[in-house]
């Protein structure tokens, strides 16, 4: 795509700009959409993805295909990809059967779920909290013994949807467990999009405080819109990656209350990673649009719309001229 620009890179402030942007599309975007992906489709997806630059991608899990219908194509994927495009992919697990399973396709990195609120992880894995504790030295077992690289995913970490808020003193004492050792990462995620920075950015805090030699990850919601603020917060509290989707697609369908994610075009307006320019995100800004129209969903990017305003002198908005698919605008 051609833009009236010099194509040149905007540096933001140094704290913003060196944080990891993992597109959540194909994986959390999806779990509540109506309409499936063909593989080919997901594939395509990925590929662009990397293409432009995006530096890590969430591109399915291992979730029961008869609960998330949007993932039982997940495995046919993870095995139609490269080993080197693999290294920058991620999968979502839940049991180290997961991991097995995931690793024999050819997946190395791993993020293992569970929840900070009993009352979630039995909804959403089918066990309590302790329990997922309890299997985790098994997967980490596993993602070691294929090179691989396991995160310690914590859901619920601000608020669950049956139990309302969740003390901090509760997500510390799963990231500092013992039978979390050997995990690489500690992902915190405000799973309803209900909390505020200052919540954000107190729990990173402490959290990379308590366990320093672990990468902290911010996975945020934009319920209240509050998700950039949000990812804004985490980042300038020392995350070094942070979650989004396209177009803010996806939620969890088993939080009731749950809306899309944080958008990935948000994001990087916000953050401008030394890697965007305003090429790289008008084609970011398509290829959403032509997902969102093929799965017949609103496009919730504040920024996308931004891009396919009139100010035209303005050197992030798209030319009149360029692809545009054919897709509603709207809130959560």
């Amino acid at each position: 795509m051609t833009q009236p620009s010099n194509g040149s890179h905007f540096a933001p402030p140094a704290e913003l700009g060196k944080a990891v942007l993992r597109d959540v599309t194909l994986r959390d975007g999806l779990q509540l959409t109506g309409k499936l992906l063909s593989t080919d489709q997901k594939l395509e997806t990925v590929r662009e993805l990397l293409r432009l630059g995006v530096p890590a991608i969430e591109l399915g899990s291992m979730a029961r295909p008869d609960l998330v219908p949007t993932m039982a194509n997940t495995l046919e994927v993870v095995q139609a990809l490269t080993p080197e495009e693999l290294e920058k992919c991620w999968i979502w697990v839940a049991t180290p059967g997961h991991v097995a399973k995931a690793a024999a396709a050819g997946a190395r990195n791993f993020q293992y779920c569970l929840s900070a609120s009993d009352s979630h992880n039995k909804a959403n894995i089918g066990r309590t909290t302790d329990e997922s504790l309890a299997a985790l030295p098994q997967a980490v077992e596993y993602a070691q013994a294929v090179n691989g690289q396991i995160q310690l995913c914590i859901a619920t970490s601000f608020t669950c949807p049956f139990e309302g808020r969740v003390p901090e003193e509760r997500v510390l004492s799963i990231a500092n467990d013992p039978r979390a050792e050997g995990t690489t990462d500690i992902v915190l995620c405000d799973t309803l999009g209900q909390a505020i920075p200052a919540q954000v950015s107190g729990l990173v805090t402490r959290v990379r405080e308590e366990s320093p030699a672990r990468r902290i990850v911010y996975h945020g919601h934009d319920t209240w819109g509050l998700g950039v603020a949000n990812t804004l917060a985490a980042i300038q509290a020392g995350a070094a990656m942070v979650d989004g989707a396209l177009g803010g697609l996806g939620g969890c369908p088993f939080a009731p209350g749950a809306s899309g994610n944080t958008s990935s075009e948000d994001i990087l307006f916000a953050t401008r990673p030394g890697w965007l320019t305003t090429e790289t995100f008008g084609d970011l800004v398509v290829l959403s649009e032509k997902l969102l129209a093929e799965l017949g969903e609103p496009n919730r990017s504040k920024a996308a719309q931004g891009a396919r305003s009139k100010a035209a002198a303005f050197e992030w908005v798209l030319p009149a001229d360029s692809a545009a698919a054919p897709c509603t605008t709207g809130g959560n």
